[in-house]
């Protein structure tokens, strides 16, 4: 084969590569575009928020902790020590074979505070653990003649707003889920890594969930700061056995959310302001690339691969729409990363064009349609970026805006290496039939370091 052989197949592939890749870029764009749009379109501004139910409502607090001697402890004592509310109680479930986490929370006298042994050797997922503290809830609502009102979610390393049930309290009537936002911390030693995540939670539940709420389509729970109607819970339970998390799911936060909308449960993303703050649930998320990676594959794997076959397509249009934004997540990862790698290869043809004669007569890559796309792809991105920036600055400040943009790249690689994990992980567990392993995040509590 002649070199200008090589080169005219080098050409081809490489203009053809860079079409495909332009239009599916171009379709997610405006995809995306068309939330923004809604965003825009919907009603703004502050409701007045309803009176306080009188008496007060009572809450179950369900914190499942697997190897989290490290962080339960300052946790709790925070949680007992700050929430501005007289009626709740925490339940929080422990392993057996889990001594330290065990001795973390039996050091900690609070008549609130209830500790769970499951009867499984951990890890479990987290939906089996909070399965065991739904039995305890039971039976705690029993043995005091009383049904809670509401089941709030919360992990191990969670900093609980102090007015995090008094605005349940107000919300939950007429609602069967009540999200509260969850703002990542800001963490010094990793301003790309950890700090990608504030630009995401910023974007997803300041503009995404409202989104999905004001076109009455499923809203995803995040599985803390999240408040469930406790007569819609027991309404899950009874299709399932009585135990209404599915321990199968890596994700049953998400699940929980399409459950409930299946059932025909109201949902609401909270966004109650005290001051120029909103009550929220902080967290650290993963600081380090292999920990991010291992989380996000979590969450590609429950949502976009096991969700659609555990989940289907259900729903009308607009839920449907939702669904695929959900799934196509671990293919937009990808065709992202392929499309830097293009990026990367078309520098290469621009140096081959400069060094070889031939490859200079060549036509250009982008001609016609493919120009086009790639003009409106620029633009695309620009006002995804301006938006990402926007609504970071807007919730955590401009300092945080203007790094977003630059995190949105670290986002985007992580997001491929997290496709390939998931994609890997899942299809090994295809093939030997069983659902795929639950990974556990190893947590950090800011008053324990």
């Amino acid at each position: 084969m002649t070199a200008a052989q090589l080169l005219a197949i080098w050409h081809v592939g490489l203009a053809e590569a860079l079409f495909l890749v332009a239009l599916i870029v171009a379709i997610n764009g405006l995809d995306d575009l068309a939330i923004d749009l809604a965003w825009l379109a919907m009603p703004k501004g502050p409701r007045p928020a309803p009176p306080p139910p009188d008496p007060p409502p009572a809450f179950a607090i369900l914190i499942p902790a697997w190897d989290e001697a490290g962080v339960i402890g300052a946790m709790l004592l925070r949680l007992l020590r700050t929430q501005n509310w007289p009626e709740f109680r925490v339940f929080v479930g422990l392993y057996p074979n889990d001594p330290a986490s065990i001795i973390a929370v039996a050091a900690i006298t609070d008549p609130r505070l209830q500790m769970v042994i499951g009867p499984r050797a951990g890890p479990t997922t987290k939906a089996d653990c909070l399965n065991s503290l739904w039995r305890a809830v039971l039976a705690d609502e029993q043995a005091q003649g009383r049904q809670f009102a509401a089941i709030v979610l919360h992990d191990a390393e969670d900093v609980v707003h102090p007015h995090a049930l008094a605005s349940f309290a107000r919300a939950l009537p007429g609602h069967a889920m009540v999200q509260l936002p969850v703002l990542p911390l800001a963490d010094a030693g990793s301003p790309l890594i950890a700090g990608h995540y504030i630009d995401e939670f910023a974007e997803a539940h300041m503009k995404e969930l409202p989104v999905r709420q004001w076109l009455g389509a499923a809203l995803p729970s995040a599985g803390v700061g999240v408040a469930i109607d406790r007569a819609m819970l027991g309404r899950i339970a009874d299709e399932r056995s009585q135990l209404p998390f599915d321990a199968a799911s890596l994700t049953e936060d998400y699940e929980l959310g399409q459950h409930i909308h299946r059932m025909g449960g109201k949902a609401m993303i909270l966004w109650d302001w005290r001051g120029d703050q909103p009550v929220a649930t902080s967290e650290h998320f993963p600081a380090t690339w292999n920990a991010a990676v291992r989380q996000k594959a979590r969450w590609l794997t429950g949502i976009a691969l096991s969700g659609w076959d555990r989940l289907g397509w259900q729903g009308g249009l607009v839920q449907r729409w939702m669904l695929l934004r959900d799934r196509k997540a671990p293919v937009m990862a990808l065709v992202t990363l392929a499309a830097y790698l293009l990026a990367l290869l078309i520098g290469l043809d621009a140096l081959l064009r400069q060094a070889m004669p031939l490859a200079a007569r060549l036509p250009p890559l982008g001609g016609g349609a493919t120009l086009a796309l790639l003009w409106l792809n620029w633009a695309l991105l620009c006002w995804r970026l301006v938006m990402r920036a926007w609504f970071t600055g807007r919730l955590r400040g401009p300092v945080e805006g203007l790094l977003a943009p630059p995190r949105a790249l670290v986002g985007n690689l992580l997001n491929a290496a997290a496709a390939l994990r998931a994609l890997s992980r899942y299809r090994a567990a295809l093939k030997v039939g069983r659902s795929p392993d639950w990974e556990k995040t190893i947590h950090r509590f800011p008053e324990a370091g």
